[in-house]
């Protein structure tokens, strides 16, 4: 038995008309293979470990790292250093980015932005939950000269920014307390919540007004206002968002901004088969 607990096939002699280039294909398809089914897998999930990966899918720990080291190695999948919890990563997403045109997510943000950029003057964004942070994958930049910018691939931690945190605050509940019992809640500026209790509440005030704002809480002197997406089974499933400088985006324009960010993000909910129940 090999160590990944496959066969040895004795071989008496080569057929003819075959090749070592064949044998050589055939074994780099099945490599291929492997890797395909792990990413499905990894697509399906919030993390899973190594030994989860290879109980699932009935191979060998040490088969499965290899893979992983492979992919990880093009960014195709990534580990958390503190659960050891294994992700899709960013270069899946960029090659996904052809099925996210081909369904029109970003295609049909992109007149909603534009919208909310030229509202409120500043850059708006879409996002969408990677792993413990958001993954920004649309954008409406303003022509200010300051001025907040995530291009698309940029990733910001989930309890500090404000399209994470109003997908946080639509999680469901298993998800939620997941997050909270694993995640780093790492401090970036002296407003950065970074005590569960402190976060959970500004969760439920989340949901109580329908916008999150990430006042400071990444950036001293950028305000961010976001609402979220939500998919036909109304699960919260990307962000809108405006960010900006704080002496732009002022209190005194915080509700009227975050009226017109949960406009945007309901017709982008509705667009995506969204019955607008289910939500909140």
């Amino acid at each position: 038995m090999t160590r990944d607990s496959e066969p040895i096939l004795r071989k008496r002699g080569r057929p003819r008309g075959t090749s070592t280039t064949l044998n050589d294909d055939r074994g780099g398809v099945r490599a291929l293979d492997r890797a395909l089914d792990l990413l499905d897998l990894l697509a399906q999930g919030q993390g899973l470990t190594l030994s989860e990966i290879a109980a699932r899918m009935k191979l060998a720990p040490s088969t499965v790292h290899r893979v992983l080291t492979t992919l990880a190695a093009r960014n195709v999948v990534e580990s958390d250093p503190l659960t050891q919890a294994w992700y899709v990563g960013p270069t899946a997403f960029r090659h996904g980015m052809a099925f996210m045109r081909r369904s029109g997510l970003i295609d049909r943000s992109r007149p909603l932005l534009r919208r909310l950029m030229e509202f409120t003057g500043e850059t708006a964004n879409l996002g969408i939950r990677n792993g413990d942070a958001v993954l920004f994958i649309g954008q409406a930049e303003t022509h200010e000269t300051i001025r907040a910018f995530f291009p698309p691939g940029t990733r910001s931690p989930l309890h500090s920014s404000g399209i994470g945190k109003a997908l946080l605050a639509y999680a469901a509940p298993d998800a939620l307390r997941s997050f909270m019992r694993e995640a780093e809640l790492t401090r970036f500026t002296e407003l950065t919540l970074t005590e569960p209790e402190a976060l959970v509440k500004d969760l439920a005030a989340i949901r109580q007004r329908g916008y999150s704002i990430d006042n400071e809480e990444r950036t001293i002197g950028m305000r961010c206002i976001a609402a979220p997406v939500f998919d036909m089974l109304g699960e919260a499933v990307a962000g809108i968002s405006v960010s900006g400088p704080v002496h732009r985006m002022t209190d005194a324009r915080i509700a009227a901004y975050g009226e017109e960010i949960v406009r945007a993000a309901r017709e982008l909910s509705l667009s995506d088969g969204f019955s607008g129940q289910g939500a909140g």
